[in-house]
């Protein structure tokens, strides 16, 4: 996750973390992507039950009952194993969380626990009298799902008039003062989109907006045709990054991320160091800090039968379940052979990744999309639209012959694009 705007715009420094020992817990939400403890922000997929058939899901939901799933016991059982383990946050997701009979008396469980809960929904389901159940259960965060505006968003959903009943949702839960954000997963069939969604931003107070790269999971494996060309994916960032500059300038503080493509860590260092070098340095030690892509390190995974995973991408890859082992002796154990590589893959990685000069603050990627589109976990992730001379990989050079061992999809796009090597 990149924090686009406060380090565009110089609003978080290397003192804001240190302040607070970046450490875990004691610093605000906003300092955890540098932490540098690195207990993990643990995504549960408490149910895989959901009232919409989004075509991007990575948890392949649909609306019927699934077997298996924790009862609120075992639920309970987990939080008390999460707040032991100290970890910084706990995101319930689905599925959809608000499909879970169970969900509010979880949270309220978990708070009395020291937990921090957040929560990701599609948004649809948040009557008046459930946003105040989302408040009184002491969520301190909601992120609402929008595709696009109007019939797009319904069409990606594959439900009629959802993006409105998302959109009372995101009133109901602001009006009755809980923060507020967007998530939004940007592809081929919504690029067309950011700008509405912008827009709908200040036209709503909405005051947060991550935005998603598309993860080959579930029924996103399947989309990956959909996929943003390199040089779109660079002119998608040129937009958002414009757009975070302008609106400080104008005094509105909208708080955007971009999340699972770490190649925009580079890109957004790339674009300090040209239009503000004095603050390149302490930008490049935060992203440092950021650390690149952080699954199986900073981000946990539980799915709804209580196995443990390296991120909420990743449920083919299973490290332990947590009615037979505690979660922090299942996260901690480097017995699992590739959790101890996705804790320290530098010597691992292959192709492009092993020899870029950028995977301190990459950490090579996400790791389901090179497993979904090589058929290996440990090949370049096809996603990065770095060429190979930004990278630092020259032609002629021994690292350019390990680099052509996976060829990055489309790198022949970026040939002549604009900015390419900026």
């Amino acid at each position: 996750m990149l924090g686009v705007t406060r380090l565009l715009n110089g609003t978080v420094s290397p003192s804001d973390a240190l302040r607070y020992g970046r450490h875990t817990s004691r610093g605000p939400a906003h300092l955890l992507h540098y932490s540098e403890d690195k207990k993990p922000v643990v995504v549960w997929n408490c149910t895989q039950t959901c009232n919409l058939k989004c075509m991007h899901c990575y948890a392949s939901s649909r609306n019927k009952q699934y077997p298996g799933e924790l009862t609120t016991e075992e639920a309970k059982g987990l939080m008390d194993q999460l707040a032991e383990f100290k970890i910084p946050t706990v995101l319930f997701s689905g599925g959809e969380p608000l499909m879970r009979p169970d969900l509010f008396e979880v949270v309220a469980y978990a708070r009395e626990q020291g937990l921090r809960a957040v929560l990701s929904t599609n948004g649809t389901l948040i009557s008046q009298e459930v946003a105040e159940k989302i408040r009184d259960a002491g969520f301190t965060y909601v992120g609402i799902s929008l595709d696009g505006i109007g019939d797009v968003h319904d069409s990606i959903r594959g439900t009629k008039g959802s993006f409105e009943d998302a959109l009372e949702g995101i009133r109901r839960v602001r009006d009755v003062g809980i923060r507020v954000g967007l998530r939004f997963t940007i592809h081929a069939k919504n690029r067309d989109e950011v700008e509405g969604i912008f827009q709908l931003m200040r036209d709503e107070k909405i005051p947060r907006c991550c935005i998603y790269h598309l993860a080959y999971a579930g029924r996103g494996e399947k989309l990956q045709r959909y996929d943003l060309e390199p040089h779109e994916t660079r002119e998608a960032l040129d937009f958002i990054f414009d757009r975070a500059q302008e609106l400080h300038e104008q005094g509105i503080e909208l708080d955007l991320l971009t999340v699972d493509n770490h190649a925009d860590n580079v890109y957004l260092y790339q674009r300090v160091l040209k239009d503000h070098p004095d603050r390149a340095d302490e930008v490049y030690e935060m992203l440092s800090w950021n650390g690149g892509n952080q699954s199986g390190i900073a981000i946990a995974a539980i799915d709804p039968k209580g196995n443990v995973h390296p991120d909420q991408f990743s449920w083919h890859q299973t490290f332990g379940n947590v009615k037979e082992r505690p979660f922090a002796d299942i996260w901690q154990d480097r017995s699992d052979p590739f959790l101890a590589i996705l804790k320290d893959r530098k010597g691992s990685l292959k192709g492009r990744c092993s020899v870029c000069k950028w995977l301190p603050i990459c950490n090579g990627n996400l790791r389901v999309r090179a497993e979904s589109y090589f058929d290996d976990a440990l090949a370049p992730d096809p996603g990065c639209y770095l060429t190979d001379e930004e990278c630092g990989i020259l032609p002629g050079t021994p690292e350019a012959t390990v680099a052509a061992e996976f060829p990055v999809p489309a790198q022949e796009a970026l040939v002549g694009a604009e900015g390419a090597a900026s």
